[in-house]
């Protein structure tokens, strides 16, 4: 398993060339919950999402290890981060992206010199071809979460957090593989056991969900939620046994609760964030949380926005 000293060394890692991201509060979102609430920003961060942390994290590595081509299967986030960082080092990437991929997230992917491969609909399919490319091409595959560096970099989100509020009681994190959470939970758990940690899924999309119940990983088989960043069919095999030892709970939201979050960060907070970033905030939103009178961290992931998408992210 990942361990503190990783993560710390992540940060030192990772620290010139990715965005501190501030935390925002809203005096609204206090006033509504009860709660004094810190949107930790990682929609501001570079290429718009927390992905680039672990990225930079394992590409920088590999290129130190020698690599000379990169590659990644992902369905947006994660390979535009891959393709940002590996540009920047000046290696050459491929993302092998589904042939249904988000609009604005491809473009961005070749905005930062990424190639891109259309392959399947599913992990299941791209993730095979990315492997492939990387043996033919003597390069390097990223995985998106189920990776011990990978893991590491998101938790330097951790370690931040707790040096921009440091009397933070909860901390609560969208969940889609695992890698986000999973190095959150290492880094604060080692260094405040007591602070909460939860995680948060769409109730499409409860792989998660399903694999603490059953105490194994247990795969869904498929979603349409419009938290795309969130639609894993599993946890990962290094992710899960992190949060079956350190999570402290996990909620589901449904797709309207939201739709809710992202109108009101959109509305109140003048912040546009993407469905999986306000996956998290729905939770508190929706009451599930269950929470009165404490200091919540709220992990705001990603806001890499299709614009011609927006009217199918707010309620009807």
């Amino acid at each position: 398993m990942v361990n503190l000293d990783e993560v710390k060394a992540a940060k030192q890692q990772i620290s010139d060339l990715i965005h501190r991201t501030p935390v925002l509060t809203s005096g609204l979102l206090n006033e509504r919950t009860g709660n004094e609430i810190y949107l930790k920003a990682e929609h501001l961060q570079k290429t718009g999402s927390f992905k680039i942390r672990g990225a930079t994290n394992a590409v920088k590595r590999s290129i130190e290890e020698g690599a000379q081509f990169i590659t990644a299967a992902s369905s947006g986030n994660h390979g535009q981060a891959v393709a940002y960082i590996a540009d920047q080092l000046g290696v050459p990437a491929t993302i092998v992206v589904p042939e249904d991929a988000n609009r604005a997230k491809v473009a961005a992917i070749e905005a930062y010199n990424g190639k891109i491969v259309y392959c399947g609909l599913t992990s299941a399919d791209r993730i095979p071809k990315a492997k492939q490319l990387a043996e033919e091409n003597g390069g390097v595959y990223i995985p998106p979460y189920d990776h011990p560096l990978v893991i590491a970099g998101q938790g330097t989100i951790g370690l931040e957090l707790l040096e921009q509020v440091p009397d933070i009681e909860i901390i609560v994190v969208p969940v889609g593989g695992g890698g986000l959470i999973s190095g959150i939970l290492t880094a604060v758990k080692e260094i405040h056991p007591a602070i909460r940690v939860v995680g948060v899924e769409p109730e499409t999309a409860n792989d998660t969900y399903l694999s603490l119940a059953n105490k194994q990983i247990t795969a869904i088989s498929g979603t349409t939620t419009i938290a795309d960043g969130l639609r894993t069919s599993q946890p990962g095999q290094l992710t899960f046994p992190i949060l079956q030892e350190l999570l402290d709970d996990l909620v589901l939201v449904s797709e309207d609760e939201i739709k809710e979050a992202f109108q009101f960060t959109l509305e109140r907070t003048k912040q546009l964030i993407e469905p999986s970033g306000a996956t998290a905030l729905a939770a508190e939103l929706s009451g599930k949380l269950e929470t009165r009178g404490k200091k919540i961290g709220v992990i705001l992931s990603g806001g890499n926005v299709d614009l011609k998408q927006m009217d199918q992210f707010l309620p009807e």
